[in-house]
């Protein structure tokens, strides 16, 4: 019972949602796509001709707004263990991250194409456990930055979701041995409740 009742409140939550609504009025596939936007617009984070690889990509929000930003020359190749309605100008592969298939998938349709910015929204499914819900989110967090270490640009940059918790600071620790600029970004339609931050690493070193 408890737990319906928490479901049902965040359904409400979800549904009274500004930006939920907004992402509904604009066109949006999620409320997701204004974290990005606020981001992008903060950082200056795209550019025409860009190669992005957008990591937990489904229902497509952020491909969504990159896409434009990048002209006739960018490339996104998006993925996301569920299905995603295709977008223009993107090209998406389902599987799980985890995998050694799927990423050797990722790397194929990749090519030698060199990458300028790798974008992860990724979360796991949430057990309500929380020692195990952090475990898991934090691992796909540094399996995101081990393929930005493999495949970033020198000088590229790297966003990805994290929970602050157990960690979090190693993680964060990391990131600052790889870029030569470590930001914390907490955008307006990230929920105030929620423990999401977003970490930008700037500069790729090689």
């Amino acid at each position: 019972m408890k737990r319906a009742k928490t479901s049902k409140a965040w359904m409400n939550e979800h549904v009274n949602d500004f930006f939920v609504k907004q992402a509904k009025k604009e066109g949006y596939r999620s409320r997701a796509a204004y974290k990005l936007i606020e981001i992008a617009k903060h950082d200056r984070l795209f550019r025409s001709g860009m190669t992005i690889v957008d990591l937990g990509a489904a229902p497509g929000g952020w491909s969504q707004v990159a896409a434009p930003k990048l002209g006739e020359r960018g490339k996104i190749v998006a993925l996301d263990l569920n299905e995603m309605e295709p977008l223009p100008g993107v090209t998406f592969i389902q599987g799980d991250f985890t995998e050694s298939g799927v990423l050797a998938e990722l790397k194929n349709a990749l090519g030698k194409s060199p990458v300028d910015l790798v974008i992860s929204d990724m979360s796991p499914n949430i057990t309500g456990i929380a020692a195990s819900d952090q475990a898991r989110s934090m691992y796909l967090a540094e399996l995101a930055l081990e393929f930005s270490r493999e495949r970033l640009n020198s000088g590229g940059a790297f966003l990805v979701k994290v929970f602050q918790g157990a960690g979090f600071q190693e993680f964060l620790g990391s990131m600052r041995l790889d870029f030569n600029k470590v930001v914390t970004r907490k955008p307006e339609a990230s929920r105030d409740r929620s423990s999401e931050l977003y970490l930008l690493g700037i500069g790729k070193r090689y």
